[in-house]
């Protein structure tokens, strides 16, 4: 039976693995969202299909699963993809962002409902200290101009948050699945992503630089984090990993900053503070499930 304190450890190397998303999507800039969506999870799924098959009949066999399972996984990473893509186009950047990072706080209160998993109250201080440094990081320090002409962008944000805790909470009920069964998820998002794309979007060929980057997309962010987080989810602390992922911003923040793709801030001072803090405050008392 797997460890919960090793699970949840590879519930935040997923964290960690995101944070290098936003790195890696400055270099596709010039490509629709959905033929990047398309070809990262494609390349998800074709790196996934080699591990498999490198492992003979029985790593063909951990790709068996209930059609539970897959159609809540294949939903909700379209889905949550989808409705932010949406959210970006009808809404603000910095309050679409910030609807979206409710999806931590979203995992603990959710976790709450799961039988056998307790909630502490000071993970709830701690995941409320994490959305505080997200909301200081997104907005530099500055406020939030909440638009009524952009409630569809909002609501398509508020939707992403929900979803993506919605799944990583409900796949809890299939702990039995191996993790390795996204793969088959990845590439029907991966399906999925293309008829978006064909429907909606201009094809764009990328360079020899972006097929290097979706392909390493396609290693890191967009593969090996959700087999990771998949196995976190399923038998890690799910209130833990909830308060943490408040960390992805801000390691995705860092990574831009050191890069040259933004500029450093005494906000993000502040916004570490807090999730510092945080993250010592859910960790202090966790009680793995």
């Amino acid at each position: 039976m797997a460890s919960p304190k090793a699970a949840t450890l590879s519930g935040l190397l997923a964290i960690v693995l995101w944070s290098s998303l936003a790195l890696l999507t400055t270099a596709t800039e010039g490509l629709p969202p959905f033929e990047v969506l398309a070809l990262g999870f494609g390349f998800a799924a074709l790196f996934g299909f080699v591990r498999i098959a490198l492992g003979g009949r029985d790593g063909w066999r951990e790709l068996r699963q209930p059609w539970s399972a897959l159609a809540l996984a294949t939903a909700a990473l379209f889905g949550y993809h989808a409705l932010y893509f949406i959210a970006l186009k009808r809404a603000p950047a910095v309050e679409a962002n910030l609807l979206n990072y409710l999806w931590p706080l979203l995992i603990v209160a959710f976790a709450g409902f799961l039988p056998g998993v307790r909630v502490r109250g000071v993970q709830i201080v701690g995941t409320l200290l994490g959305l505080g440094g997200a909301i200081v990081l997104v907005t530099r320090g500055g406020g939030i101009d909440i638009q009524p002409q952009y409630l569809p962008g909002y609501l398509a944000a508020l939707s992403a948050a929900v979803v993506w805790a919605a799944y990583s909470v409900l796949n809890r009920r299939h702990a039995q699945v191996p993790s390795e069964a996204i793969i088959v998820a990845c590439a029907l998002v991966a399906a999925l992503g293309l008829l978006a794309h064909v429907g909606f979007e201009q094809t764009i060929v990328p360079n020899l630089k972006q097929w290097l980057v979706l392909a390493a997309m396609g290693i890191g962010p967009v593969g090996a984090a959700f087999l990771l987080w998949d196995h976190g989810t399923k038998h890690g602390d799910i209130a833990v990993l909830g308060s943490l992922s408040y960390l992805a911003p801000l390691l995705s923040t860092l990574l831009l900053v050191l890069a040259g793709r933004a500029q450093p801030h005494w906000s993000q001072a502040v916004a570490i503070g807090l999730l510092m803090v945080g993250a010592w405050l859910s960790l202090r008392k966790s009680n793995p499930a």
